[in-house]
């Protein structure tokens, strides 16, 4: 599958604005040290991170960031150093994917960097992306860490809209990053290079439906040989479960966390009782299954053997 890993997106879509916001702070020398970037998962607050990081690592290098046409030149040194992981002036923390979460032994890691000399006078950036996914120790040790950042510090955090401490939200400047549900359209399409009414059922894009998402979900289609043309939303959950798809791959396990919100959203509600129990019954055992990292397969099951089947 065609992943759209923000590291390697040198455009940016839909988020001039933001990054505009940033790089005029930056040349006021007001570019808070403690950025959080808040919004739905798919709307690219990664690549606008790496973008505003490419901008100013590669001030003074050849090959500077196109801030007329918000693209990093594939031929710039930061760029590169980035894509193969040695950039000194960047640190990057995600998702530990054997513990399915931030570890708070990533964050002694990060602490012990920090202690080491600077290879030059740039500033060093520490981007965090999932912090939802921080456990309470990986918080209380990260919070010691950016209370009082050292000189030409920074802190990007990315948060997919998930309830996280107060404590982490009011030490950091929020930037909180929305688009329109067209743009997320326009956006989408010039992702996967094709109108979306002419590959993928209406049924299965809805008003909170990211670029990123539907990114994703035309990929996992085209790799699997899905046609999404003609298949509704009911038909598609029964078949990505049936065939085990989400276990194949990570993206569309929460893709169907997605749909299976939205397919209860269509259905009225108001006219069973049950219905309703069983729709607050299964967004919870959603919540507590991202939170938690529980067991996700038994959940899919149960909802088709009761919603699907039922």
């Amino acid at each position: 599958m065609n992943n759209l890993k923000p590291v390697n997106q040198t455009y940016l879509f839909g988020l001039h604005q933001y990054l505009q916001e940033l790089i005029e702070l930056d040349k006021k020398k007001c570019l808070p040290n403690k950025i959080l970037l808040s919004g739905q998962k798919g709307l690219g607050k990664s690549t606008l991170a790496y973008h505003l990081i490419n901008y100013i690592l590669s001030k003074d290098e050849e090959y500077k960031y196109d801030i007329n046409n918000f693209v990093i030149n594939k031929e710039n040194h930061s760029f590169k150093t980035t894509l193969n992981k040695s950039n000194p002036n960047l640190i990057i923390i995600d998702i530990d994917q054997e513990k399915k979460m931030i570890d708070i032994s990533q964050i002694r890691e990060l602490l012990s960097n920090l202690q080491k000399s600077s290879f030059n006078n740039k500033p060093k950036f520490i981007l965090i992306d999932n912090i939802e996914f921080l456990n309470v120790n990986s918080i209380n040790a990260l919070l010691k860490v950016i209370e009082e950042p050292s000189i030409n510090i920074y802190f990007i955090l990315i948060n997919n809209n998930k309830k996280i401490l107060s404590t982490l939200i009011s030490r950091c400047i929020n930037f909180r990053i929305y688009l329109t549900h067209e743009k997320n359209l326009e956006i989408a399409e010039k992702l996967i290079q094709n109108k979306l009414n002419e590959v993928i059922n209406g049924e299965l894009i809805n008003y909170y439906s990211t670029p990123g998402n539907i990114f994703n979900l035309f990929n996992f289609a085209k790799d699997n040989e899905y046609d999404l043309r003609n298949i509704n939303l009911k038909e598609f959950l029964k078949m990505v479960i049936k065939n085990n798809d989400y276990k194949k791959d990570e993206e569309i396990k929460f893709i169907i966390f997605d749909f299976i919100e939205l397919y209860f959203n269509k259905l009225n509600l108001s006219i069973s009782t049950k219905l309703n129990e069983k729709y607050h019954y299964f967004l919870g055992r959603i919540s507590n299954t991202k939170k938690f990292n529980l067991d996700y397969e038994s959940l899919f099951m149960e909802f088709e053997e009761q919603i699907l089947n039922g």
